[in-house]
C-alpha cells in the first residue's frame, strides 16, 4: 500500500515538474504562436504560462497587447489569464470553458485610434473572437473581467479618460440552458467612469449572432463629468467646460436592430460654448449638412428606433463665440433650465416639446418654448421666444462687431412666434429697444440708429425666406413666405434659425451701412442718442 502511494506521489510529482517545465517554454511559444496566428495588424506578447493538469487548467500572465503600428504603449495588458473547465456544466453532459481575466488594463490614444481610422480591416474583423477562443480547446462559456481598467488619452493638455474597477461577468454563452430565448446568456457590467461616474448595464446578450453579438440591457448611469470630454467636442467646435450626465433607460443592440430608449437623461451644471472660428468656417457647415443628412437617414428608419422620454438641464449656460469678427463676442444664456420631452425618431410617437428659461446675456428674463419633430424629412416646429429687458451694455462687443459704436444704457427685449411645416413659414418677430443710450465714433448726430437696428433685425430673419418682408419700422412685423431651402432637416433649421434669424438679427443692418469711412475723421466727443419706447 504505502509503495502504491508512493507512485501516485511521484506521478504528481512528475506531472506538476513537467506541467512546469512546459509552462516555462514550450506552451508559452505555443500559445502566442497560436493567439497571433489569428490576429490581424496586433501582437501579443506573455511572459508566463502554466498548464495545471489535475484540473485541466491554463494560467497566462503578464499578456500585452501591441498594435504593430503604434507598439509603444501597448494597448492592452493582462495581469493574469484564467481558463477552465466549467465543472458546473459538466454534470449536465457540456464540456465548456469558463474564463476569468484579472485586472486587465487597456491604453488606447490618439494615435491608435487614427491608424485604426487607416486600416483597411475593419475593428472586429482582426480575429479577436478566435485569438480568445486559440487559448483552450473548449468553447467559452462563462467569462468574467475582474478589477479592470480602461484608459483613452487624447491629447495634452487634457485629462485621461479613465474607467476604473470595470467588472463583467458573462455566463450561458454557449447557449446551453436557454436556447429559445433570443438573448440567452445573461451579463452584468459596472464600473466607476471618470473618478466619480457610476456605470451599471444589467441585461442578456446572445454571444453567437454574426457578424457581432447581439444585447438587450437597462443602462444606469449617474454623475457622468462631461468636462473630460472636451478635447472630443473642439474637434467639433463644441468647448464643454464642466457638467455632469445621468441617464437611466434601456438598449437593445444585434446585427438586425438597434433600439435606445432613454427614460430620463438629466444634465447638472453644464456649462457649453459653439466656438465659430475663422478656420473652421468650412467644415462647420459641410458639419451641419451632414447633421441634417443623418438626422434624415434616422427619420422614421425601422431598424433604428432612438426615444428619450425626458431630458432635463439644470443650471446651464450655453453660447455662442464668434471669433471671425472684430472684435470677438459672444452671446450667451446664463442659469438655463431646460425641458425636453418625447424626443424620438419615430414619426408615430408625436412631436417632441420644449420649454427654456433663463437669463440672456445674463440679465434677460428669457422663456422659449415649443413642438417639433427632430427627425423629420421636412422642417416641422412651432416656436414660442420671449426675451425682455436684456441690459444692452453686455452687448457691446456684438454691437462693435457690425460698427464702431458703444452701448451706454439701455434695454433690449424680443418676442417672436415662428411656425414652419414643410416649406411654409409664419409668425412674427417684435423686437424693443428702450432708452438706448449709443456713442458712434464715425456718426456724430446718431441720426437713424434706431431705425438701423430694427431693419437689421427684421431683416436679419428675413434671409431665410424667399418672399422678405417690406424693412417697414413698426410695432411688430409678420413673416410669411417660403423656406430657400425647404428639404431641410428640423434640426438643421432650428440652428440656421437660432444662429441667423437671432445672433445675425440683431444687427447686420450695420454690416452695409456702418462701415469704414472714405476718410478717417477724428474721434469725436461722446454724443449720446436716446430712443425709447416703440417704434
Amino acid at each position: 500500500m504505502i509503495w502504491i502511494l508512493g507512485g501516485i506521489g511521484v506521478l504528481i510529482l512528475a506531472a506538476v515538474v513537467f506541467s512546469y517545465l512546459v509552462s516555462s517554454n514550450v506552451l508559452r511559444h505555443y500559445m502566442e504562436r497560436q493567439m497571433n496566428r489569428n490576429l490581424k495588424e496586433y501582437t501579443v506578447h506573455i511572459e508566463r504560462a502554466y498548464f495545471h493538469p489535475v484540473a485541466f487548467s491554463l494560467d497566462l500572465d503578464n499578456l500585452t497587447l501591441t498594435q504593430d503600428a503604434e507598439p509603444d504603449p501597448p494597448v492592452a495588458y493582462i495581469r493574469r489569464l484564467h481558463a477552465g473547465i466549467h465543472w458546473r456544466e459538466l454534470l449536465t453532459g457540456h464540456l465548456v470553458a469558463d474564463f476569468l481575466i484579472d485586472r486587465p488594463k487597456l491604453y488606447i490614444n490618439l494615435k491608435n485610434i487614427r491608424k485604426e481610422e487607416q486600416s483597411k480591416i475593419a475593428f472586429r474583423e482582426k480575429g479577436w473572437q478566435q485569438a480568445l477562443e486559440a487559448i483552450y480547446p473548449l468553447k467559452i462559456n462563462v467569462f468574467t473581467v475582474h478589477d479592470g481598467e480602461l484608459t483613452y488619452l487624447d491629447e495634452s493638455p487634457y485629462r485621461p479618460l479613465r474607467m476604473s474597477g470595470v467588472n463583467l461577468h458573462a455566463s450561458n454563452i454557449r447557449n446551453i440552458r436557454f436556447p429559445e430565448h433570443t438573448y440567452p446568456s445573461p451579463i452584468r457590467l459596472e464600473g466607476t467612469i471618470f473618478d466619480k461616474g457610476a456605470l451599471v448595464l444589467d441585461g442578456r446578450a446572445n454571444f453567437l449572432l454574426e457578424p457581432h453579438l447581439g444585447l438587450s440591457a437597462a443602462i444606469n448611469l449617474s454623475n457622468m463629468d462631461l468636462a473630460y470630454f472636451e478635447p472630443i467636442t473642439n474637434r467639433s467646435n463644441i468647448s464643454v467646460r464642466k457638467g455632469t450626465l445621468s441617464v437611466t433607460g434601456t438598449m437593445e443592440y444585434s446585427p438586425t436592430i438597434t433600439v435606445v430608449n432613454l427614460k430620463s437623461m438629466a444634465v447638472a451644471g453644464v456649462n457649453v460654448d459653439y466656438l465659430h472660428l475663422p478656420q473652421t468656417v468650412a467644415a462647420e457647415e459641410e458639419r451641419i449638412k451632414n447633421a441634417g443628412q443623418t438626422a434624415k437617414e434616422l427619420s422614421n428608419k425601422p431598424t433604428t428606433k432612438i426615444r428619450i422620454d425626458n431630458l432635463n438641464i439644470t443650471d446651464g449656460s450655453f453660447g455662442y463665440v464668434n471669433k471671425t469678427t472684430q472684435p470677438n463676442y459672444r452671446i450667451y444664456l446664463d442659469h438655463s433650465e431646460v425641458t425636453l420631452k418625447n424626443i424620438s425618431n419615430q414619426f408615430k410617437e408625436g412631436k417632441s416639446t420644449l420649454d427654456l428659461r433663463g437669463k440672456f446675456m445674463g440679465t434677460g428674463d428669457t422663456v422659449v418654448t415649443g413642438t417639433f419633430r427632430p427627425y423629420t424629412e421636412d422642417p416641422d416646429f412651432n416656436l414660442n421666444i420671449a426675451i425682455e429687458n436684456t441690459q444692452m451694455p453686455a452687448m457691446s462687443d456684438l454691437f462693435r462687431s457690425f460698427g464702431n459704436f458703444d452701448i451706454r444704457e439701455g434695454l433690449f427685449s424680443f418676442y417672436s412666434e415662428l411656425e414652419i411645416k414643410g416649406d411654409k413659414v409664419s409668425g412674427y418677430v417684435k423686437p424693443l429697444f428702450k432708452n438706448m443710450k449709443v456713442y458712434d465714433r464715425r456718426d456724430r448726430e446718431g441720426k437713424g440708429l434706431f431705425h438701423k437696428l430694427y431693419v437689421g433685425l427684421v431683416g436679419g430673419i428675413a434671409k431665410l425666406l424667399e418672399n422678405r418682408p417690406r424693412g417697414e419700422v413698426a410695432t411688430k412685423t409678420d413673416i410669411s413666405g417660403s423656406l430657400a431651402s425647404p428639404k431641410t432637416s428640423t434640426l438643421q433649421i432650428i440652428f440656421n434659425l437660432i444662429r441667423n434669424a437671432f445672433i445675425k438679427s440683431i444687427l447686420p443692418g450695420f454690416e452695409s451701412e456702418v462701415t469704414s469711412p472714405k476718410s478717417n475723421p477724428q474721434p469725436a466727443a461722446p454724443d449720446n442718442t436716446s430712443s425709447s419706447g416703440q417704434k
